[in-house]
């Protein structure tokens, strides 16, 4: 199918469909949406499978197909269907490039893209010059290029790209935008962020063994391990900034009147993959010989053009508890996720935390309040209700998503930058504007009310 959607088309029938809606849909002026967004889905293991468990509760959606090239995966998701009683979507898988055929329909409006990171931008491409909302996982690119590429696309077709980062969703982060909009915080100073998790026995399974002990990867790995773990032999940098990062650019404005300017990072030694390798599977196996590049403490610092300091850090090949290491500090207060707590000046006792709780009772983000009770069961503490459905009502209402192509490529950027700084011994680097200027005069989308 020739795309013929430009980004003034797609204006315009934004435009119309604003008029359309108003004029000849009575149903939506009295309280009931009937509108529909149909979806496909490329990429069907654990996570994409996750977000079509979601889009199947939904009455705005329909699933009209599928895309993977593992045929469990693809019998796994058929079954779902066939539980939730809903009917059988087309499938795609024969092989590597299926996608396409799948982007060709003319009855779906946009895909979900769950896939190994190298496949992410291409396919979002792609999907952007069919003429489909491509709501692609993080992250959302692997290079400079690429993240040109979702800009650039997003540019020349007008089509919306949006990274599927659930973080931003979380309650307490939320609840923390809530509070650093109502100026509770101050000016920001300095934030700190980062993906501090134990992946060890994600690295390495062959599905058989017991879960986390399991010592393969590649070929003979199972799930992520199979392509995952690659990157951490083969690169060295802070490969999944976004969880932390994306908040972090909610509360300063990134790209709406702020951005990224430079960073300079800092890798460890690597010893925590070999170490796992050697304690449950031996010295003589195969995988021991094996050598990681990716240091097991990832540390980057950026500066912004509003002169923040950001700290992120990247922490998964060591034993430790899970934490996306949150600090928002501020003129006039803090917050810290590892310990709960915060502290506001003039409300606060003196040089005491306070326990966040009744803070976040009360500064609850309005889409909490709204929506809370339909994400219980989500994945992730329900912030994956809300990232399905923020790009379901952006397709629904012919709207921009409100992580954007611009918020992709930024995010994004900080992989590549950061091995580019390590392999230069932590030099700085330049971030690309790639806004091209426009965040001077951009203002803030994100979750700006109860809707999505």
């Amino acid at each position: 199918m020739k795309n013929d959607v430009t980004r003034r088309n797609f204006v315009k029938k934004t435009a119309a469909f604003g008029v359309a809606t108003s004029v000849m849909s009575p149903n939506i002026l009295l309280g009931k949406d009937d509108r529909k967004a149909r979806l496909g889905f490329i990429g069907t293991g654990l996570r994409g499978r996750n977000h079509v468990g979601l889009a199947l509760k939904r009455d705005d959606v329909e699933i009209k197909a599928i895309c993977d090239i593992d045929p469990d995966a693809i019998n796994k998701t058929k079954a779902m269907f066939k539980k939730a009683g809903k009917k059988e979507p087309a499938v795609y898988g024969k092989d590597e490039l299926d996608f396409k055929n799948l982007l060709e329909r003319d009855d779906i409006d946009g895909v979900i893209i769950s896939t190994p990171w190298l496949w992410h931008t291409r396919m979002a491409v792609a999907a952007m010059r069919a003429g489909k909302y491509a709501g692609v996982e993080v992250s959302a690119a692997n290079t400079i290029q690429e993240c040109w590429d979702l800009v650039n696309t997003y540019e020349a077709t007008g089509v919306p790209c949006m990274i599927l980062e659930n973080v931003c969703y979380r309650p307490d982060v939320m609840a923390v935008l809530n509070m650093v909009r109502k100026g509770m915080f101050g000016e920001m100073v300095h934030l700190e962020c980062g993906y501090q998790h134990d992946l060890r026995h994600v690295k390495f399974n062959d599905g058989k063994t017991a879960y986390g002990k399991g010592v393969e990867f590649g070929e003979k790995g199972f799930s992520e391990a199979r392509w995952r773990t690659a990157h951490s032999v083969n690169r060295n940098g802070d490969l999944y900034p976004t969880h932390g990062v994306g908040p972090v650019a909610q509360y300063t404005n990134i790209n709406r009147g702020n951005r990224f300017v430079s960073l300079t990072s800092t890798a460890s030694k690597s010893r925590g993959l070999h170490n796992y390798i050697v304690e449950h599977g031996g010295e003589d196996h195969p995988n021991a010989k094996v050598k990681f590049k990716l240091g097991d403490v990832i540390t980057t610092v950026i500066k912004t053009a509003n002169d923040e300091s950001i700290i992120v850090s990247h922490d998964t090949n060591l034993p430790r508890p899970y934490s996306l290491g949150f600090r928002v500090q501020g003129t006039k207060g803090i917050w810290m996720d590892v310990n709960q707590s915060l502290h506001i000046e003039g409300t606060s006792p003196a040089h005491r935390w306070e326990p966040t709780k009744k803070y976040f009772e009360e500064y609850m983000h309005p889409l909490w309040k709204t929506h809370g009770h339909k994400a219980t069961g989500a994945g992730h503490g329900g912030m994956d209700w809300f990232v399905i459905h923020a790009f379901v009502e952006s397709i629904k209402r012919k709207a921009p998503t409100p992580q954007d192509a611009y918020d992709a490529a930024a995010w994004s950027a900080i992989t590549p930058l950061s091995e580019k700084s390590i392999a230069d011994g932590s030099d700085s680097v330049e971030f690309p504007d790639f806004t091209r200027g426009r965040w001077m005069t951009n203002k803030p989308i994100f979750a700006l009310n109860d809707e999505y």
